[in-house]
C-alpha cells in the first residue's frame, strides 16, 4: 500500500520497517551538506584538509559519546562535503540484547510520534543542531546541512569490513566520488 502525504505526495521512508533504532547494533550513516556545497575542506595528495567548519564538525562529532552514554564512534571521515561514520549504540534499557536479525523485532506504534531518547536519530539531530550552533556563533550562518541523513544497519562482518575500506580509502578515491561537485551533472 503506498502512502501519501495530504492526498498528494507518495513518501516512503528511507528507514527499515519494525527496527528500532535505539536497538543495539553498528550504524553506518552519512549525513551530507545542503547542495552538497564543498565547506569542510578540500582534498589534496589523497589526504583532507579541514575548514574552519570542517574543523567544527570534527570537534562535534567527537563529542557523541558525551553527550550519549550508550554511543560509540568507529572508523568515520569527513569529506568537502559529507561525512560517513560508524556509530555503536551499545547495549541500553530499549532493545534487546546483541540481536543482528531484522526478523526477531517487533514494531512499536510511533509512526509519526516522538524522538525515540537515545536513538539514532536523536544523535544525529543534536549532532547537525550542535554544529549549525557553533557555526552560527562564528559567523558562519550559512552553513547548512541537507535534510536527513543516509543509515545503514551493519549486520554482518563483511559488511563492517567493507564498509570500514570505503570510509578510509573515502579520500583516495574522492576524484570519482558522487558526492565530488565536478562528478555531479
Amino acid at each position: 500500500m503506498k502512502e501519501f502525504f495530504k492526498d498528494k505526495y507518495r513518501v516512503n521512508s528511507i528507514r527499515l520497517p519494525h527496527w528500532d533504532y535505539s536497538w543495539e547494533a553498528f550504524y553506518y550513516v552519512t549525513i551530507c551538506i545542503k547542495d552538497r556545497v564543498c565547506c569542510l575542506g578540500e582534498v589534496k595528495d589523497d589526504k583532507v584538509y579541514l575548514s574552519e567548519i570542517g574543523e567544527i564538525v570534527f570537534k562535534c562529532w567527537l563529542e557523541i559519546p558525551e553527550h550519549f552514554d550508550k554511543a560509540g564512534l568507529d572508523d568515520w571521515i569527513i569529506m568537502p562535503n559529507h561525512l560517513h561514520g560508524i556509530i555503536i549504540i551499545k547495549d541500553n534499557d530499549f532493545g534487546l540484547k546483541n540481536c543482528r536479525d531484522t526478523t526477531c523485532h517487533v514494531s512499536t506504534e510511533r509512526k509519526f510520534g516522538y524522538m525515540q531518547p537515545k536513538s539514532l536519530s536523536s544523535m544525529i539531530q543534536a549532532f547537525k543542531s550542535s554544529v549549525k550552533r557553533e557555526c552560527n556563533k562564528k559567523d558562519l550562518a550559512y552553513f547548512q546541512w541537507q535534510p536527513n541523513y543516509y543509515e545503514h544497519i551493519i549486520r554482518t562482518e563483511d559488511d563492517y569490513a567493507r564498509i570500514k575500506d570505503y570510509i578510509v580509502n573515502n579520500p583516495i578515491n574522492w576524484e570519482f566520488d558522487r558526492n565530488n561537485p565536478k562528478n555531479i551533472k
